[in-house]
């Protein structure tokens, strides 16, 4: 379903371009559609991952042990990125897309954190190793989540400003919002 409405949407979105032939603001906001639609549907295939690899490891007598309140916590973090980069380009709220950009540093440390733990988890206890690893891939999974809601925020501040930000660190994204 996901896939086939960002189908849609770019046929949309091309249809647009080729009877309006839109220019400048017009333009970007079509393109940004476009882009926004793409990490939307990147998304779906995370989450996707995501249910499956819990299912798998659902039920594990080992895990039992393992800590996923610290996967709970990012999943939830990414989850409110893409919220926020959804409102803030709804209302082209610039101001809100530099924050979620803010956020996915700190949903980065989190994923880190949680690669060390599990690491250790399956150092100390080797029989854990195959059930870790999918939690491991669970945790990278919802980081992506958080990279994708990056983009669309960065998006918002391309539609607004003109300006690619995507390569640019959150202090220059910052600065671009604040017009300096």
């Amino acid at each position: 379903m996901i896939n086939q409405s960002q189908v849609d949407i770019d046929q949309l979105c091309a249809q647009i371009i080729a009877r309006r032939q839109p220019t400048a603001v017009d333009l970007r906001m079509i393109l940004t559609v476009s882009k926004i639609v793409n990490d939307l549907e990147r998304i779906g295939d995370e989450v996707k991952k995501v249910a499956y690899k819990a299912a798998t490891i659902r039920g594990s007598e080992r895990l039992t042990r393992m800590r996923y309140y610290d996967v709970v916590r990012v999943a939830q973090g990414a989850q409110s990125m893409l919220h926020k980069a959804l409102d803030a380009f709804a209302r082209l709220d610039v101001d809100a897309a530099a924050e979620v950009v803010d956020e996915d540093d700190a949903i980065d440390l989190a994923f880190n954190a949680i690669m060390r733990q599990l690491i250790s988890f399956m150092m100390e206890d080797p029989r854990t190793i195959s059930s870790a690893l999918e939690a491991v891939f669970i945790a990278k999974s919802i980081e992506r989540i958080g990279d994708h809601a990056k983009n669309v925020a960065e998006s918002v501040v391309q539609v607004v400003k003109g300006k690619d930000v995507r390569h640019a660190s959150a202090e220059q994204i910052r600065a671009e919002v604040a017009g300096e």
